[in-house]
């Protein structure tokens, strides 16, 4: 694949799509120790036939963006609680964390290296940024790898959800996301390996994706198919699941800060999928998906709808309003929030 070019783009209607930019970063851990990354043109990983993550399936990543201000400047969003859930992941998986401070350093050592793939100001697009570890130590028993890979890519993108901020239809499925006690809280390829199936079958029969119950007794909600959810109560409320099989989001950290600030009195909590009714609005939130309103689940052949099924709900707006004025530079947000990229 040909390295990509900045004026192959058309920063207004790119999909949510891996391109091969110029640089990525990588570093290795062997001997012992993480030895100094670098950025680095090669876009493929060598390893052994026994590699780790091949066979057993050794592999922690992290999504996050890079944001164009209108000043022209580039900033992060929150990548302390990237660097601090891709290092509890490693940790579940056996694996050598990389260092939170070298993991923010290094993000924004390739993100200053692709600059120029920074989507403009407006644009409604951002650089995805997919850090990754892998176990590489060539293993034939079940036991974890002793040799490890970080890397790094980026590329541009679009939505993840086409259409902007427009209601999509979900439906439970019969299919669990991660056991009870599992890996459900960290972000492994293997949660998402067995989301493919279901995923799959829920887009042929004309949804969106499928709404995760819990694994135990298949009546709570857990997550959406790529991002956490939420509901907006009729009294205004912000409620979103709370499980030890949820993967813990960091746009939902941030907005549970913000409903607060909205004084909509955010709450984790069980939330039954029986219990639909008591909210007015409902959404998907992830750092892919930022928010995207839910217009309806479907569960047992019964379809809820929420507070529409082609516009979001005036809830959903101000909590996304908020949320991407602080992600753009628009306004300011809590301390720590917004990390600036030095270009050069």
């Amino acid at each position: 694949m040909a390295k990509a070019k900045a004026g192959d783009f058309d920063w207004q209607n790119l999909g949510f799509e891996y391109y091969d930019l110029p640089y990525s970063y990588h570093a290795e851990f062997k001997d012992g120790k993480w030895q100094e990354g670098k950025l680095t043109e090669n876009s493929t990983i060598q390893m052994s036939e026994a590699a780790n993550v091949l066979h057993y399936g050794q592999e922690a990543f992290e999504g996050l963006k890079a944001y164009r201000r209108k000043d022209g400047g580039v900033n992060l969003f929150r990548p302390d609680q990237n660097a601090k859930r891709l290092e509890n992941s490693a940790k579940r998986l056996l694996m050598e964390p990389f260092p939170i401070n070298k993991f923010i350093s290094a993000v924004k050592e390739v993100v200053r290296a692709n600059q120029d793939f920074v989507p403009p100001y407006g644009s409604g697009a951002t650089l995805y940024i997919r850090p990754f570890m892998i176990g590489t130590g060539k293993v034939i028993g079940v036991h974890p790898a002793d040799e490890f890979q970080f890397h790094i890519l980026v590329t541009p993108v679009g939505p993840y959800y086409k259409g902007g901020l427009k209601p999509t239809a979900y439906v439970t499925s019969p299919y669990d996301r991660a056991a009870h006690g599992g890996t459900g809280q960290s972000k492994v390829s293997g949660n998402y390996a067995s989301s493919l199936l279901p995923g799959s079958i829920a887009q042929k029969n004309g949804y969106s994706d499928v709404v995760y119950l819990d694994p135990r007794l298949h009546e709570n909600i857990e997550e959406l198919g790529g991002a956490n959810f939420f509901g907006i109560t009729k009294d205004g409320k912000f409620k979103t699941p709370k499980s030890p099989s949820i993967l813990p989001s960091i746009t939902k950290k941030s907005l549970l800060k913000i409903a607060d600030d909205f004084g909509m009195e955010p709450e984790e909590t069980t939330i039954s999928i029986n219990d639909l009714d008591q909210f007015s609005e409902a959404g998907a939130m992830g750092t892919a998906a930022v928010i995207s309103p839910v217009g309806s689940i479907t569960h047992n052949g019964n379809k809820h709808v929420f507070y529409s099924e082609t516009t979001a709900g005036p809830y959903t707006q101000k909590l996304y309003d908020r949320l991407s004025k602080i992600q753009n530079g628009d306004e300011k947000g809590p301390d720590g929030w917004q990390v600036d990229v030095p270009l050069n």
